[in-house]
């Protein structure tokens, strides 16, 4: 099967075909061919279209549209985040994206975004690291074994050599689920009773919480000279991991100013605060790590130019693979001025 030639129709990825997909790839090589894509668009990040996500939210949760451009091809994912749901049985995470080609506004791909976003949310994390994790980092905390646990330790293994990852979650059974995935992986698995435990040793420190509060996951005085410190839990106003003494010691990385102090670790401080743009890095017009000692970290809330990267490599792994179906989208007239008599000829 191969992507169609008939404009009307739409290359659809559906659940199923994208864990068909990633068994064909392995997970551990579409975490880095995702980092790559992701990397390759950091380096032209001017070229993008950038707004703060548009979200609606409500007293259980959140509703997210994040678009974005390059001039040639168009973007958005949709996006929930409803903590509740874990309780009823639900996913927290839901979410879907569209590409879609600039020229003729027409949809060249329309995919679920649920495990596609984890698998994005870890390369992402990862990428970074790779940048900002202290020389030799093997070692990390995981705090938070929820549904992206297992992607984000599984990318920082293949993409930064992560040996051993040591769990904490104050639901053991989200630990003892988050370990069971990992058994088989080549990795070291340590479970945890204690945050203070699971950072042992760690020199990279990844915070995956759900609940949408002003927490403090991390205290000040938890966290030592050195580290890479992943922080991905706090992503919408009024949701924080970190002790905002963390933050005074930190040099902290972010992927879009706007929408970081909105929505990420870095809302508690002043919009005077410091920050570095990760493109920056990337490209090498700023410096990421410079010291052996500095403690830097990712206030990573997901952007909407990650996504246009994930979107852009499914459509293009796809191609000549069985893991997609046609959507009749699109209406397709013989005429596009008489879309009316197409409508009228349907009924015979």
């Amino acid at each position: 099967m191969t992507l169609p030639s008939d404009k009307a129709l739409v290359p659809f990825v559906s659940v199923d075909n994208m864990m068909r997909l990633i068994h064909h790839i392995g997970i551990e090589d579409m975490l880095r061919d995702l980092a790559a894509y992701i990397e390759d668009d950091f380096k032209r990040w001017e070229q993008f279209d950038k707004t703060p996500r548009v979200a609606s939210h409500s007293d259980v949760g959140v509703i997210e549209l994040m678009p974005t451009s390059d001039g040639e091809a168009y973007g958005f994912k949709y996006v929930n985040g409803h903590p509740k749901n874990t309780s009823e049985g639900l996913q927290t995470v839901t979410a879907f994206g569209l590409l879609a080609d600039v020229y003729t506004g027409y949809p060249v791909l329309l995919t679920e975004m649920t495990i596609l976003t984890a698998l994005r949310t870890a390369a992402t994390s990862a990428m970074v690291a790779k940048h900002l994790a202290p020389k030799g980092a093997d070692t990390m905390a995981m705090i938070g074994n929820g549904a992206q646990s297992e992607f984000q330790s599984l990318a920082m293994k293949a993409i930064c050599g992560l040996k051993s990852v040591r769990l904490y979650d104050k639901d053991p059974a989200a630990t003892s689920k988050c370990a069971a995935n990992l058994a088989g992986t080549g990795l070291k698995v340590v479970s945890c009773k204690t945050p203070e435990e699971a950072i042992e040793g760690a020199q990279i420190l990844t915070t995956c919480t759900a609940d949408k509060q002003y927490a403090t996951i991390l205290s000040d005085n938890m966290v030592g000279a050195g580290v890479h410190i992943n922080a991905i839990g706090g992503d919408c106003p009024g949701k924080t991991e970190l002790a905002k003494g963390i933050l005074d010691r930190s040099e902290v990385f972010v992927e879009f100013p706007p929408q970081t102090r909105i929505e990420g670790e870095i809302q508690q401080m002043g919009e005077d605060f410091p920050v570095t743009e990760m493109w920056q890095v990337i490209t090498g017009e700023k410096q990421g790590r410079t010291d052996a000692r500095q403690i830097t970290l990712f206030d990573s809330v997901g952007f909407a130019i990650e996504d246009f990267s994930a979107l852009r490599y499914i459509r293009d792994r796809i191609k000549g693979t069985g893991f997609f179906f046609e959507l009749d989208m699109l209406a397709d007239p013989d005429d596009p001025r008489d879309l009316f008599g197409m409508v009228g000829r349907a009924k015979t």
